[in-house]
């Protein structure tokens, strides 16, 4: 299969990496021009412009956009319209709102494919968790691709029509904020508690055979051995993209009660507001570079 990929940001990068290590060929754009110089050191085709890269597509043309969020995807669909007809596929793999995703596939000539990526810079070696919204025909024709870049074919599933892809993502972003909040609550308990504990012994322990092992804990005991139990300087700071927000938002629509959810998104707003002391907020500050390499807000 010929894939065409728009975006070679670290999620990119290792989407067309898979796709080339399964013998697909890969044509591949980035406004940088050193993400598609590096693209092309790993065996890519590379395109100068949105165009160029569509061109150089057969005439079924299967696109791949791992671009942000929000405009960047109005933006490449836009520099694509005039080359797509309704043969072709366009999956867009970013963290985007599944209302927009429903939006441009009733907008977009071709098929459109809402992909929800999970699993961070981890996948360029383990394999991405795939939860794709669109046409079964479409995700039929980009299984190989979709078996490349996911841990294998039961690290994808169609879950339904279009947003659902994206819908089910933002739900598993709403549970991550929940879990880390837990471990981070429960590992304030013992760091603050009764006694002197190796917080990574702890960590470890729970993680071999402990109904709490994930892998999430995983990165609960690289934090602490790389930091230290108190968390040296990791400030009491938690980013975040919209995902937390969007899948409250959906409860309240829908009338669903997510009191775990919500008090952990709470818990972040707290930490941007200037709030200090909470060890449970910068263990999941720590935590999003264990999953995403996502900056550690340090304190000064």
């Amino acid at each position: 299969m010929q894939l065409g990929v728009i975006g070679l940001g670290r999620m990119g990068r290792i989407v067309v990496e898979r796709t080339l290590e399964a013998g697909h060929d890969v044509v591949a754009f980035d406004l940088d021009e050193a993400a598609v110089a590096a693209a092309a050191d790993a065996g890519a085709t590379p395109a100068d412009s949105v165009t160029d890269l569509a061109e150089r597509l057969g005439e079924e043309k299967r696109i791949w956009l791992m671009v942000p969020a929000g405009d960047p995807v109005d933006a490449a669909l836009d520099d694509l319209a005039s080359h797509l007809d309704a043969d072709d596929v366009v999956v867009d793999g970013g963290n985007s709102h599944f209302e927009d995703s429903v939006r441009r596939a009733e907008s977009t000539d071709a098929a459109y494919l809402d992909c929800g990526t999970s699993g961070g810079p981890a996948g360029a070696e383990l394999g991405f968790s795939l939860m794709v919204g669109g046409p079964e025909w479409a995700y039929a024709e980009l299984e190989p691709v979709f078996d490349a870049v996911a841990t294998g074919p039961a690290g994808h599933d169609r879950m339904g029509p279009a947003g659902s892809g994206h819908y089910v993502k933002m739900v598993h972003n709403g549970v991550e904020y929940a879990l880390m909040q837990a471990y981070g609550e429960g590992f304030e308990l013992l760091h603050r508690g009764r006694y002197d504990l190796d917080l990574e012994a702890v960590a470890r322990t729970w993680n071999n055979g402990a109904v709490i092992r994930s892998w999430l804990l995983e990165l609960c005991e690289e934090a602490f051995r790389e930091e230290g139990t108190d968390l040296g300087d990791v400030a009491d700071h938690v980013a975040g993209g919209s995902t937390g927000t969007w899948t409250v938002q959906e409860a309240l629509e829908q009338e669903v009660p997510l009191p775990l959810i919500y008090q952990a998104l709470t818990e972040r707003f707290g930490s941007r507001a200037g709030e200090e002391g909470r060890f449970s907020r910068r263990l999941a500050n720590r935590l999003r570079y264990g999953f995403g390499r996502h900056e550690v807000v340090r304190r000064e």
